[in-house]
């Protein structure tokens, strides 16, 4: 007889037939039995609801409460569900399980489902033999067949009166499901936690909710409570440090609290001593020290806490080889190893597809620099496989890649860069630190007009340095720090310069040696910046000490050597002593003929001083020859377009106006800004300097309100490519605000001023040049908006910081003396007034020439005040 079964939910397991005619045939879908004697044996009934599958992981102690947990039970909108399938995406350590455990907890204890399948989805098998279990409690399914079980359970879901969640955790690919998704039903829930970004996770009604570390409060929060059980007396800026000091990161943060309770470490000390009386360091030092690798400093896996089976390092290793798997076949490690040497916080993809990175990937354990030895032709790498590479790690959540800001294009967490560190023999550390310190320079640019870019250059060579330093002056590649360094100064941050250079010079000292050229060079470079922050004295002292031991160490003919004289000259004339400047630059000019050369462009830079500093100390007629003749020069041994041929032209039309040729300043600028632009760009610094000037000059010749305008225009420019901080952006502010007044504004003047007065004391600090000057000239605007009391209170406060930062025969010290003379005049006092100009006339003589402009100007002004002095 043939008895049809009607579905999976009434199976016949076992059929038997005894007899001598004894069939048997058995099956869910049709039963045959015939013989003399015959048994049916059924199979195990479906269980009863509501029923769990699978083991949900216990609550980790400590249990932090996030915005993901949220989001697993946000609507779309009011009037929907929540999505029928959510993804929790995330990296290793992050806590996706534990979020999606907890949700399920919730669901099941509010009984708003008959079935938990809990799936640990590491391969298709393992999803089919859970589903097979599954199909077996609530359909009866044989699961001697996993596949007909699972299709079983599978159709069991189709039930659209049935309720159930199914929890695929830790899905390691998107082909494990493919075709055994569950179906979408009114009252099922999927819910999956994976490292995967494919996009075959994403679409036909799925939500991917990203999973990321901790926030600074919630990993805090986490470490306390993990401790405070154990009456510990660590401070809360101690933990907030060390969860820094993990980066976050959830994994890290319990392994971490478990080997301190172990090893009843503290986390720091707050006495700073490195040691306790146990002789043992606390644990922040410990996971700082270079010398110890992760392993050392978490638990061994049978102490892990939470019942984790896999350390910080085990939990990224099987990413990465799964990574190294995809295509392009073997890049994603080496560039890993790569990104590893670089900023945690956000990579320029142009680093990472730059030629030296490129022959990095394709090169990556030096085997094949030995096989193209033997004959190989080998391969090569391109942009498309450096990315591709990239896009293997995101896809495994080692990464994340983006698009969208290619100067931040790369981020990484932390500690995968410092596990994947360790794991790199020490020439494969070598090669990899050597590459990346050759990719930053690489893509440096000359000009930094892009103040983004260079933040994230600066960036990575500051991780560079963190990670590597000892290596990268071993294989002397530290002249990406001094390139990092430079870039500080020049973007504005001449404070960090200083700082950094401060630093390479001890560094350098250190690896180097005290005389090696390139300890020489970070002395030269501190000292140069020092002159740049405003330590004009200090910068002088710097390079003459500095020339000291090139004479002794170089010769005094080494083409450095003449650069520290050019250097001695150059700060002797910033700190007012001009013709002091131009008797050494004099001298200098002489020696470099002799060595050099008449064409050598450091002589030409030294005939340029030359002429600079006789204008400045009053010889404006034999400066303009000078230049003239020089511009000749420059001409024929550089050509028309090398930018210091156009820094010539600059000078000689900066001295014609102020000899007194203001028209004839004004078209030399006007040319100089038409061929910067040609050559250079119209945002290239020098181009934007040129404006600047031919703005002033127009101004001079009566048209203030043109001067206001083209200055509008050129700081608009200025903070789109150079940033609100950078000096020249400043400087363009302090012009805006000064030819505003001229124009009659003077209030308008007033309050420019004293918003630029506050960036620049934030930016430069309070002693900078720049500062001071600014300080000076809200003084003086103050006094033409009628309030000539403060006008005077505030000259005399920056005559008094002037003479202490830049000394009292500094030219700019001096002139704040002339306006004080000037407002002590017009407050009614011109019997202090002539007092005050005769003084500061017997000091001009003393420092200036007869003829200096400035000396007839005083005498002017002087008998100016003694006439009205005599009336009274």
């Amino acid at each position: 007889m043939a008895l049809p079964v009607t579905g999976s939910a009434d199976p016949v397991r076992a059929v038997t037939a005894r007899g001598d005619r004894s069939v048997a045939v058995g099956g869910n879908a049709w039963l045959v039995v015939t013989g003399d004697h015959n048994t049916i044996h059924a199979g195990p009934q479906p269980v009863g609801l509501p029923h769990l599958v699978g083991a949900v992981p216990r609550q980790a102690s400590s249990f932090q409460h996030r915005t993901a947990e949220l989001a697993l039970s946000k609507k779309a909108t009011d009037d929907e569900a929540p999505a029928f399938c959510q993804i929790l995406i995330g990296g290793g350590g992050v806590g996706k399980t534990q979020i999606a455990a907890r949700r399920a907890r919730q669901v099941w204890a509010q009984e708003q489902i008959d079935l938990l399948l809990w799936v640990s989805a590491g391969s298709r098998d393992a999803i089919v033999s859970a589903y097979a279990q599954a199909g077996s409690d609530v359909t009866g399914a044989d699961q001697s067949d996993p596949e007909r079980a699972a299709s079983a359970f599978l159709a069991w879901l189709h039930n659209p009166e049935r309720r159930w969640l199914v929890v695929l955790d830790d899905l390691t690919d998107p082909a494990d499901v493919r075709g055994i998704w569950p179906p979408e039903q009114p009252g099922g829930q999927v819910l999956v936690t994976t490292r995967r970004h494919d996009a075959a996770l994403k679409g036909n009604g799925r939500r991917c909710i990203d999973v990321g570390l901790f926030t600074a409060d919630e990993a805090a929060a986490y470490l306390t409570s993990a401790l405070q059980p154990y009456d510990r007396q660590d401070r809360p800026e101690d933990i907030r440090a060390l969860a820094c000091d993990l980066g976050h990161l959830p994994l890290a943060l319990s392994q971490a609290a478990a080997y301190l309770i172990d090893a009843a470490l503290p986390i720091d000390r707050p006495d700073g001593i490195a040691r306790g009386g146990d002789g043992r360091l606390p644990y922040r030092k410990l996971l700082a020290d270079r010398a110890r690798s992760l392993e050392d400093v978490v638990p061994e896996v049978g102490s892990l806490p939470d019942d984790q089976t896999r350390t910080l390092n085990a939990a990224w290793s099987l990413s990465i080889e799964r990574a190294d798997r995809f295509r392009p076949v073997g890049l994603a490690r080496p560039m890993l190893q790569l990104v590893a040497m670089l900023d945690s916080n956000g990579i320029p993809i142009s680093v990472l597809t730059s030629a030296p990175a490129l022959t990095y990937l394709a090169n990556p354990g030096g085997l094949r620099r030995w096989l193209r030895c033997l004959g190989w032709k080998g391969g090569t790498a391109v942009a498309e496989d450096a990315v591709g590479a990239l896009r293997a790690l995101h896809r495994l959540s080692l990464i994340d890649h983006t698009t969208a800001n290619p100067h931040q294009a790369v981020r990484v967490h932390q500690l995968i860069q410092r596990s994947v560190r360790e794991a790199l023999s020490a020439r494969q550390l070598d090669r990899a630190v050597r590459t990346a310190a050759e990719a930053l320079l690489d893509v440096w640019p000359e000009t930094e007009s892009d103040a983004q870019f260079t933040r994230a250059l600066r960036a990575s060579v500051a991780g560079l340095d963190t990670k590597a330093g000892p290596i990268v002056w071993r294989l002397g590649k530290h002249p990406v720090l001094f390139r990092a360094s430079d870039s500080l100064g020049e973007s504005g941050l001449v404070a960090s310069a200083v700082t950094y250079y401060d630093r390479l010079r001890a560094t350098a000292h250190e690896h180097l040696g005290p005389d090696h050229p390139h300890t020489l060079v970070a002395r030269n470079n501190l000292a140069r910046w020092r002159g740049e922050g405003g330590d004009l004295a200090g910068a002088l002292t710097g390079f003459s000490e500095l020339l000291t031991d090139r004479v002794r160490v170089l010769g005094p003919d080494h083409p450095h050597t003449l650069s520290t004289r050019h250097n001695v000259a150059t700060f002797a004339g910033m700190t007012g002593d001009a013709s002091g400047a131009a008797i050494v630059s004099a001298e200098l000019l002489a020696d470099e003929l002799r060595v050099l050369g008449p064409d050598h462009p450091h002589t030409l830079t030294t005939r340029g001083n030359l002429a600079e500093f006789q204008a400045q100390a009053g010889d404006v007629a034999g400066a303009l020859t000078a230049y003239s003749e020089l511009l000749a020069d420059r001409l024929r041994v550089l050509g028309p377009d090398h930018r210091d041929t156009l820094r010539t032209r600059e000078n000689h039309a900066t001295w014609l106006g102020m000899g007194g040729d203001v028209a004839g300043a004004v078209t030399a600028f006007a040319e100089l800004v038409a061929d910067r632009n040609r050559i250079l760009g119209p945002d290239h610094p020098d181009a934007l300097g040129a404006r600047n000037n031919l703005a002033r000059w127009r101004g001079e010749t009566g048209d203030a309100d043109g001067a206001v305008a083209a200055t509008a225009e050129l700081l608009a420019d200025q903070l789109r490519v150079l940033g609100p901080d950078h000096p020249h952006t400043l400087t363009t502010r302090n012009n805006l605000a000064s030819w505003r007044g001229k124009a009659g504004d003077a209030d308008g003047a007033v309050a420019a001023t004293a918003e630029l007065l506050a960036d620049q004391i934030h930016v430069l600090g309070p002693d900078h040049p720049h500062t001071l000057r600014t300080r000076h000239n809200l003084a003086t605007w103050l006094g033409e908006a009628g309030d000539i009391p403060k006008a005077l209170t505030a000259t005399a406060e920056v005559l008094t910081d002037r003479v202490r930062v830049l000394g009292p025969d500094h030219p700019d010290t001096l002139r704040t003396r002339q306006n004080l003379a000037d407002w002590l005049g017009r407050s009614g006092d011109p019997d202090g007034a002539a007092a005050a100009y005769a003084e500061l006339l017997t000091d001009r003589l003393r420092i200036l020439s007869p003829d200096h402009p400035d000396i007839l100007i005083n005498r002017t002004d002087l008998a100016h005040w003694q006439e009205l002095s005599d009336k009274d």
